[in-house]
């Protein structure tokens, strides 16, 4: 598939998308959403591709919204108004949900919209340089679209702050907070970050990494109950009898290498 606001590209069973609007800081519009919901829908379903990384091309990740693009939303009716949210909350969705796991490359800022792509992935590298701004407030906006996972990512408290102030703040602080996994002092460091992740995760079961993702989603947040423990055995027992984690066992037993990696 062809695309005018992405570049994707594959190199052996790692995918990469990359925002490919440097011009506007690879600000969102309609159209960069909804190809970065086909392109993570058609990943999601894809055997050969076992991690995706989502990158920027240009000196910013995402600068959230296109200015002309809100500016157009402006004049739209309540019901039409609604529809366009909603897709960008599925694109969201789209990210968060893809059963790969999503490593996000970030090489700038990364503002508003840009915060919420970030915290809809699994495993966030990000350059020293970068920073960060839920700056919808600013606008006389709120950041409700990317509530759901930035809130996961930075907590309560701090979301409060931040949704609350739109203050802008470095890579350290969203380290600190957890918005980040990792912080690189340079472009060479943070592609050798991103492509060594993306080979240990490329290196694990893939129905377990995926599994994982699920778990991690499904059980995050839920009150500790006789329910939520029955649920984690039964996951578990299910793993251990199938195929995969036959073959995983059996593989470290046997000190040979597990078939998924042939």
């Amino acid at each position: 598939m062809q695309y005018e606001t992405l570049k994707v590209e594959f190199s052996g069973q790692i995918a990469t998308v990359a925002l490919n609007r440097p011009d506007v800081r690879n600000a969102f519009n309609e159209t960069m959403i909804a190809e970065l919901t086909a392109a993570f829908t058609a990943l999601d379903t894809r055997d050969d591709v076992r991690a995706v990384v989502l990158a920027a091309n240009g000196k910013a990740f995402c600068a959230g919204a296109d200015l002309n693009w809100m500016k157009k939303m402006a004049g739209y009716s309540d019901d039409e108004n609604r529809a366009d949210a909603m897709r960008l909350a599925g694109m969201l969705s789209a990210v968060y949900r893809c059963n790969k796991p999503v490593i996000a490359r970030v090489s700038g800022d990364a503002y508003a919209g840009g915060m919420g792509l970030i915290a809809a992935c699994d495993i966030v590298v990000a350059v020293d340089s970068a920073h960060f701004c839920l700056s919808e407030a600013r606008l006389g906006l709120i950041p409700a679209t990317i509530a759901p996972y930035v809130i996961r990512a930075l907590g309560e408290q701090a979301s409060r702050r931040y949704f609350l102030t739109a203050e802008a703040f470095d890579c350290a602080t969203a380290l600190r907070l957890g918005l980040v996994s990792e912080v690189v002092t340079s472009a060479e460091q943070l592609d050798a970050t991103v492509a060594q992740l993306a080979q240990t995760l490329c290196a694990n079961g893939p129905q377990a990494v995926r599994a994982c993702k699920r778990l991690v989603q499904d059980i995050a947040g839920r009150e500790l109950s006789d329910a939520l423990i029955e649920d984690t055995a039964v996951r578990i027992a299910k793993t251990r009898a199938g195929a995969e984690g036959r073959e995983g066992v059996a593989s470290f037993l046997e000190k040979r290498t597990p078939g998924w990696r042939n």
